[in-house]
């Protein structure tokens, strides 16, 4: 099949045995680069003939890289996503071989040392950074040394895709009768295949067991859910998690790093983990009185409920309850049905508006790609043009609904890095938005909860990074931003979800086509603060459990994440559970980093309320400000100095304990 879109590399007409070979391929063509580069003289080291060739490299191989690593998670064809999970362990081992290169650092070091007049801009970054990526390998460290990071590089490398194929090939499916699923809503119901008996089929994907654990009132139901879905792969994840923790501590001491907590944050915005443990604890501490309120309107609503139904009150919150009373809250307090407000966001209108909203905001337009070499058919194309130049930027795929063995979460994929080419021409980007919204039924279209289109926004905003950003190498395309800096830009774009204009363009019923009534619009937008205190307690919980694990030696995960569970979420883990066994985050990339989903908020909060909140939400000029600042550079400078070219000055933490509910210092 002949791929109709210039400059794009990709191809999803690939068997198992052409991704295998492609791999060995592709070790082949990048280990001869890393061969020339590494077998130069330190008299003949050049930019060119250094720089230049690994730059080149980076833009084929990273893009070849991702397509095959990219088959495991959204393939249909099990034999296919097998083969993509062994070309990844395949090239994970070789990316660590190729990492622990000494003759390439050495190549690196001599041109650095040659320079006759010192680089600037992206080409200092990038050489600089390369040096710092080979003394974080230990390349200027003993051989025996070297050795032994390289052999606990390739294990982690290996057990942490093991760690996510566990997850992506779980199927466990649980029956329910209809009374035990008591309280679901009917068009859920009618969206579950059933078994011979008529009972209902569960799954423990997103679109089944969120829903059932917001909405089924019945616990006992709730109860065998939570149960199985924070056990899942417990056995061989739990053994996987405590491995890594102790691979990278090890690796850790080695670099002459205190834990590995220290280690990774040394190249991140908070810098070191006693930075990182005030900010969380800070905030901890502003949260907790909000946290004991909600709890005591939780038991509140658990009583009333059990006298009503007839349940046991056992006097406590459980892992099963807090969804489903965060539900009831939002729906009493602030009289949100989120089951009559999902029937005014059908995907097709959600997605339409979205998709006119970032054109609008970001001076851009999408332009959908009739009949797509794709790799599922409900998978569409978009080619993304500058709206005032005509330029093609990119293109991203939408693969937005469930189906066996995809990737279970909602994530954004760089399957191809923008960057500048040998020739002058331009690398276009290519992303992947990845999701498992609700599917439709005969009988209705998709219909997405309102947190469904919040994760739309944020996962899209992801995609625009991808396509918008302009850095010169590959190296600092699109996301390649600080880890504690990489989700503000799509933090930011969610608030676009709480403010009336906005919701009207991407909102009508599904049958009636009438806009949203203004009632309920406001008081979607109230219930923001619905749950702030427990659902932030939890952010924190998981930030610490994660810094906890990672600032020790060998760790009983279940042990610790059951006591933080306690005294953060004042919530005990259910018996024979361990959630970290589950908690993909740490094992594919964001070790000792998952507090900067926080972190970042609070610069995502200042942007949204210091320049769209005070000059328009819908502001071109300020959207134009947004691209050009915040997305344009991808990772080409330091997050601290967009930062400051966004906002005309250095970050504040204000609005972001506002947009908490919380009272700041000196506010009446």
């Amino acid at each position: 099949m002949k791929y109709p879109i210039d400059n794009v590399q990709l191809r999803w007409d690939l068997s198992a045995s052409e991704i295998e070979k492609k791999a060995d391929e592709l070790i082949e063509m990048a280990k001869q680069v890393y061969d020339e580069v590494g077998k130069l003289s330190d008299a003949e080291v050049t930019i060119d003939n250094v720089c230049t060739r690994l730059a080149k490299l980076d833009s084929i191989y990273d893009t070849q890289r991702s397509q095959l690593d990219f088959f495991q998670h959204v393939s249909p064809d099990k034999e296919i996503r097998d083969a993509s999970c062994a070309a990844d362990k395949k090239l994970s081992d070789f990316d660590v071989e190729i990492s622990m290169r000494q003759d390439v650092f050495d190549s690196l070091v001599a041109v650095e040392k040659n320079l006759k007049q010192p680089l600037t801009g992206e080409d200092e970054r990038y050489l600089s950074k390369l040096i710092k990526f080979g003394k974080r390998n230990g390349l200027h460290l003993a051989e025996d040394v070297q050795k032994q990071i390289k052999e606990i590089k390739q294990r982690m490398s290996a057990i942490s895709i093991d760690f996510s194929k566990n997850l992506g090939e779980e199927d466990t499916v649980l029956l329910f009768t209809k009374e035990e699923m008591a309280g679901a809503a009917d068009d859920f119901l009618e969206s579950l295949d059933k078994s011979d008996d008529g009972k209902y089929k569960v799954t423990l994907k997103y679109p089944h067991y969120f829903p059932c654990m917001k909405f089924v009132r019945v616990p006992e139901t709730r109860k065998k859910l939570e149960n199985a879905f924070n056990s899942r792969c417990m056995e061989p994840n739990t053994k996987i998690m405590e491995e890594l923790v102790e691979l990278r501590d090890k690796r850790a001491k080695l670099l002459g790093f205190k834990t590995h907590a220290h280690f990774v944050l040394e190249m991140r915005m908070a810098k070191n983990p006693e930075r990182v443990k005030e900010f969380l604890e800070d905030l901890a501490s502003k949260l907790t009185k909000l946290r004991d309120d909600e709890m005591k309107i939780f038991l509140e609503y658990k009583k009333e409920e059990c006298e009503k139904y007839g349940y046991e009150f056992n006097g406590k919150i459980d892992g099963w309850d807090t969804r489903y009373y965060m539900t009831r809250v939002e729906e009493k307090k602030y009289a949100v049905d989120q089951n009559i407000l999902k029937e005014y966001f059908p995907m097709e209108k959600v997605t339409k508006g979205l998709l006119e909203i970032y054109q609008n905001l970001l001076g851009l337009v999408f332009e959908e790609i009739p009949n797509p070499p794709i790799w599922n058919n409900d998978v569409t194309l978009f080619a993304t043009k500058d709206k005032e130049t005509g330029e093609l930027l990119g293109y991203f795929y939408l693969d937005l609904y469930p189906r066996t063995g995809k990737y279970g979460h909602a994530a954004c994929f760089t399957l191809q890095k923008g960057c500048d080419l040998e020739n002058g021409k331009r690398q276009l980007a290519v992303a992947a938005m990845v999701a498992n919204f609700t599917k439709p039924t005969p009988e209705k279209p998709a219909l997405l909860t309102h947190d469904e289109v919040e994760t739309f926004f944020h996962e899209f905003g992801h995609v625009m990074h991808v396509i918008c950003a302009r850095a010169k190498y590959a190296l600092f395309s699109g996301t390649s931003v600080e880890r504690d800096f990489v989700e503000a830009p799509s933090q930011m774009l969610e608030n676009w979800c709480w403010h009336e204009d906005p919701l009207r363009l991407m909102s009508e019923h599904y049958k009636t086509k009438e806009p949203i009534p203004k009632e309920v619009i406001e008081k979607l937008i109230a219930s923001r603060l619905a749950n702030a205190g427990y659902f932030n307690m939890r952010q924190i919980l998981l930030g610490t459990f994660d810094q906890t694990i990672h600032s020790l030696s060998k760790v009983d995960t279940a042990e610790i994440f059951s006591k933080l569970s306690k005294e953060l979420v004042c919530v005990e883990p259910s018996e024979n559970t361990n959630m970290p066994a589950t908690f993909e985050h740490l094992s594919g990339g964001y070790d000792a980093q998952y507090y900067g989903y926080m972190w970042s908020e609070v610069f995502s909060s200042d942007m949204f309320y210091s320049r769209f909140l005070k000059e328009g939400i819908l502001s071109e000029k300020v959207g134009k400000s947004y691209r050009d600042c915040i997305l344009k550079p991808g990772g080409s400078i330091d997050a601290d100095l967009m930062l400051k070219n966004f906002l005309g000055r250095e970050p504040q933490t204000e609005p972001f304990l506002r947009m908490k509910g919380l009272k700041i210092e000196n506010e009446s």
